[in-house]
């Protein structure tokens, strides 16, 4: 498994906020698909919400 840090932003109550997750995963796509899961479940926004700006392999 590969090491990804993942930073984008999603919609906040006061606006548009920043984010940067380290995740291990297989490959991009799966730490893209871990990181939308987590945010629905953690903090209930839909995958519309969350903007994935870039994607970099540690």
């Amino acid at each position: 498994m590969s090491q990804f840090t993942i930073s984008g932003q999603f919609d906040g109550r006061d606006g548009p906020r920043s984010f940067s997750k380290d995740i291990e995963a297989v490959n991009e796509n799966v730490a893209r698909e871990h990181i939308l899961s987590q945010f629905g479940s953690e903090h209930g926004l839909k995958r519309t919400q969350v903007t994935i700006e870039e994607v970099v392999a540690a």
